[in-house]
Formats: C-alpha cells, structure tokens, sequence
C-alpha cells in the first residue's frame, strides 16, 4: 500500500510579539479537525498599544513582510494578519498589508478585521457594542472607522491599557463584566476587539444571557481562516457562535 505524505490544512498567523492568547486559543479551536488542520505562528514586534509615534511604527510594512516570508517557509495555505490594528488605522491599510504579504509570498492573506468586516456585513450590523483594553484615543479612532462604515456603536467599555503583554492578565470573567455592561445598550452584535485579550472562553455565556452575537477577535479570524482553506467552521463548538455564523453566511467584500 502506498502512503501519501500527511498534508493537512495549515493556517499561518502572524502574532503580535507580546500576545500570549491567541496561539493556545487558536489551537484549542482547531482540536476537532484533529491532523486536517494546524495553526503555525510568525511573530513581530507589538509591544505598545497607543497612538504614539512609536506604538504606530511597530505596524509599517516591513517588519511584517519579513515575519510573513518566514511563515511563508511553512507552506501555509493561507496567512492570516491576527491583529486588530486596522481597527484604528482604518480598513484600507488591511487590504494593503493582504496584497503585500501574497505579492511577497504568493499565499492568499487575510486579517481579523477583514473578518469582522466580512461577518457584520453579513449579520447587517448597524449597532455596535465595543469591548477592548485599549485606551480613550484608539477606542475613538474606532469608533469613528466604524462610522464611516454606517455602524453606530451604541456601547463602549474599555481599560485604559497600553501594554500589550498586561491585556492578557485580565481574566474571562472580567471581558465578562465588560460585554454585559456594553449588552444594556442592546447592540446588534458586541465586538470584543483585541487578540490578547481573553474573550472567546464567554462568548456562548454572554451570549446565552442576552440574546445579543459576540464577535470575539481570535474566534472570528479561526473561523475566517477555516473557511478559507475550504474546512467547516460550524464544527467548532463551545467558544460562542461565530463559527456557525461564518459558516452559513455568505463572504461579503473579504479578502
């Protein structure tokens, strides 16, 4: 009998260097599709969350070139930018980062915003419920994106936090508290923004108590990057629903 060479579906993900959440939760979440599916991260340097020059610079184009080339090296079937940075710099500078990074490397590429923006176009979402640890300035650059997108966002919690490292210190329970105070403006859909940030495990529990989508940022970019490479995100269970939204609904305007 011959054997062919195990070759699964593997999702690349370039990582913040200062994230310690979305590489086990991203993994955990692959665990149904057992040798079908692998996760494979690159990191660069993130370490600051702010709109100082500095915090701004960790984001120009080359740095994230070369840690995409490296990933690139594992063969991935897609490359994902797992970082929510285009949620204050605008959408336009997504789209930019997943031409580059498949000119460099000619793998298709994505990001979680391109994700969120393809499944709450899908959902029609008009009103928004905000979570995030960032601070007062990104979270009204935010807020103002999502205007110019027609998305009122109705609720609005946030930390006051600027190191990277420190938002995954905060437990689920606390992300809890936050999405059921932003729940009371009754939102089409709470967005909990950030992909160190530990928002996937209460997803279904907010979601159980308010009727209301929770769109957590390491779980919808999984679910994008698994449609992506042609698996059923709908077999993921017990982090909420986005895998079963995304599964269903039709991509509109993705990467």
């Amino acid at each position: 009998m011959t054997h062919r060479p195990l070759d699964p579906c593997r999702i690349g993900m370039l990582t913040p260097s200062s994230n310690t959440v979305l590489e086990p939760y991203t993994s955990a979440m692959l665990a149904p599709f057992g040798d079908a599916a692998s996760a494979h991260f690159g990191r660069f340097r993130v370490v600051e969350i702010s709109m100082s020059e500095a915090s701004q610079s960790q984001f120009s184009l080359d740095p994230i070139l070369d840690a995409a080339e490296r990933l690139a090296e594992a063969h991935p079937h897609v490359i994902a930018w797992n970082g929510t940075s285009a949620s204050w710099l605008g959408m336009d500078k997504d789209r930019a980062l997943c031409a580059a990074i498949t000119e460099r490397t000619g793998v298709a590429a994505t990001s979680t915003m391109l994700a969120y923006d393809g499944l709450m176009r899908g959902l029609g979402v008009r009103r928004l419920g905000l979570v995030t640890p960032y601070v007062g300035d990104i979270e009204r650059r935010m807020i103002a994106n999502y205007a110019a997108q027609g998305i009122d966002v109705v609720g609005a919690v946030r930390l006051d936090e600027t190191d990277n490292y420190s938002f995954a210190s905060y437990p689920p329970d606390r992300v809890a508290e936050m999405a059921a105070r932003v729940a009371k403006a009754r939102p089409d859909a709470i967005a909990i923004v950030c992909t160190n940030f530990r928002g996937a495990p209460i997803a279904a529990r907010i979601e159980d108590a308010t009727g209301i989508p929770v769109i957590d940022s390491v779980a919808v970019t999984a679910a994008h990057t698994l449609r992506k490479v042609g698996l059923d995100p709908a077999r993921v269970t017990g982090w909420g629903s986005v895998f079963q939204r995304v599964a269903t609904i039709a991509p509109v305007n993705q990467t």
